[in-house]
């Protein structure tokens, strides 16, 4: 069974591109709200949790907003260990982390979306805009979880985490 987002309380939450813009534990600047102290978990460290368990599903039911933005994210934890995958050692992993969260972010209706479907078009350039740059600090906060899954407190690759670097999520082979 697929594990889905416990983020389905909407109410005062910005939306771009159909997708709920959420409150992150980031220190990265962007358009995400600061999420609130008392707040243990945050859409980010869901994707991680969550990672293991989703990756092996083909179909995934959406069940609330919040639903596609954690499928966003599970594949790009996927692209990021894909990445990962051939660094030995915290710091090469780390550069190719960056490297790969200066790469371009496609919106809907761009090329290279991932979903096409899945989000809405955006009605106008301030809402791409917006999205784009809301998927770019998610991209990164996740990024820079990630990386502590991924390695060992000494700097070495975490196998149990990189094995799934090989796992096609929602049968979307990643590059």
């Amino acid at each position: 069974m697929v594990y889905h987002s416990s983020f389905v309380d909407e109410e005062g939450i910005t939306k771009a591109c159909g997708c709920p813009l959420l409150p992150l534990k980031s220190h990265i600047k962007g358009p995400a709200p600061l999420s609130d102290p008392a707040d243990k978990i945050d859409i980010v460290d869901e994707a991680i949790t969550f990672f293991r368990a989703n990756v092996f599903f083909r179909n995934f039911d959406i069940k609330s907003p919040a639903d596609k933005l954690l499928i966003y994210l599970t594949l790009y934890i996927n692209v990021a260990l894909k990445r990962l995958e051939g660094c030995r050692t915290l710091a090469v992993g780390t550069k190719a982390i960056i490297n790969l969260g200066l790469e371009k972010v496609p919106v809907p209706g761009e090329p290279g979306f991932p979903f096409p479907g899945l989000f809405a078009l955006p009605q106008s350039q301030q809402e791409a805009e917006l999205f784009r740059n809301y998927l770019k600090q998610i991209r990164e906060e996740t990024s820079g979880r990630l990386l502590s899954c991924a390695y060992r407190p000494n700097g070495t690759p975490n196998k149990w985490w990189l094995a799934f670097a090989k796992r096609k999520f929602m049968n979307i082979i990643v590059p």
